[in-house]
């Protein structure tokens, strides 16, 4: 049921940056990371949605150091016909990993590339074409951080993060397969 194509995503999850533990330290797993001009200090939730349904089929997690690039050869189930990604996912197809990966990749265009296209001209629709696709993952992480108040980290360790991740997005598939069916 999942094997037509991929989205995927990357998104923060802060953590808290307080040393007021006995160790008096940082979790060393969190990595600060800039967006924008904005500071973060967490992991990342990097995830794999079919792009005709929305439903989670693969997670990673990573220290918010960690490019986007870094996990997306373990999001890819290897029976896709298209993936989808964000500007930060640009490069991908060129990657030793996924050379040999018979796919159509729509990866978006960078913000300042765009900005330069026509108004009304065929790239500006694709673009948006590409957007409205990739819009599916943003509704998983609406649940997760959301919903389901996982806005920022509940323990130390990226490996128990990952395993109540993992649960929320089974929940999360529950909800999405749900409201697809009525």
């Amino acid at each position: 049921m999942l094997k037509e194509g991929t989205i995927i995503d990357a998104s923060i999850i802060e953590a808290p940056a307080s040393t007021k533990n006995r160790k008096r330290e940082r979790d060393p797993e969190m990595k600060q990371t800039r967006k924008g001009n904005q500071w973060h200090f967490g992991m990342k939730l990097h995830v794999g949605v079919d792009d005709q349904n929305g439903l989670v089929h693969s997670l990673v997690t990573t220290s918010a150091k960690m490019h986007d690039l870094t996990a997306s050869e373990k999001l890819l189930h290897g029976e896709e016909v298209r993936v989808w990604g964000d500007a930060g996912h640009r490069g991908m197809e060129k990657r030793e990993a996924h050379k040999d990966r018979q796919v159509a990749w729509h990866i978006a265009m960078g913000p300042s590339r765009r900005r330069r296209l026509a108004r009304d001209g065929p790239e500006r629709l694709m673009e948006a074409c590409k957007s409205s696709v990739r819009a599916k993952v943003e509704h998983m992480f609406f649940y997760v951080k959301q919903m389901f108040g996982y806005g920022k980290v509940r323990y130390r360790s990226l490996a128990k993060n990952e395993n109540r991740l993992a649960l929320l997005l089974g929940f999360a598939n529950l909800l999405r397969a749900e409201s697809c069916m009525v």
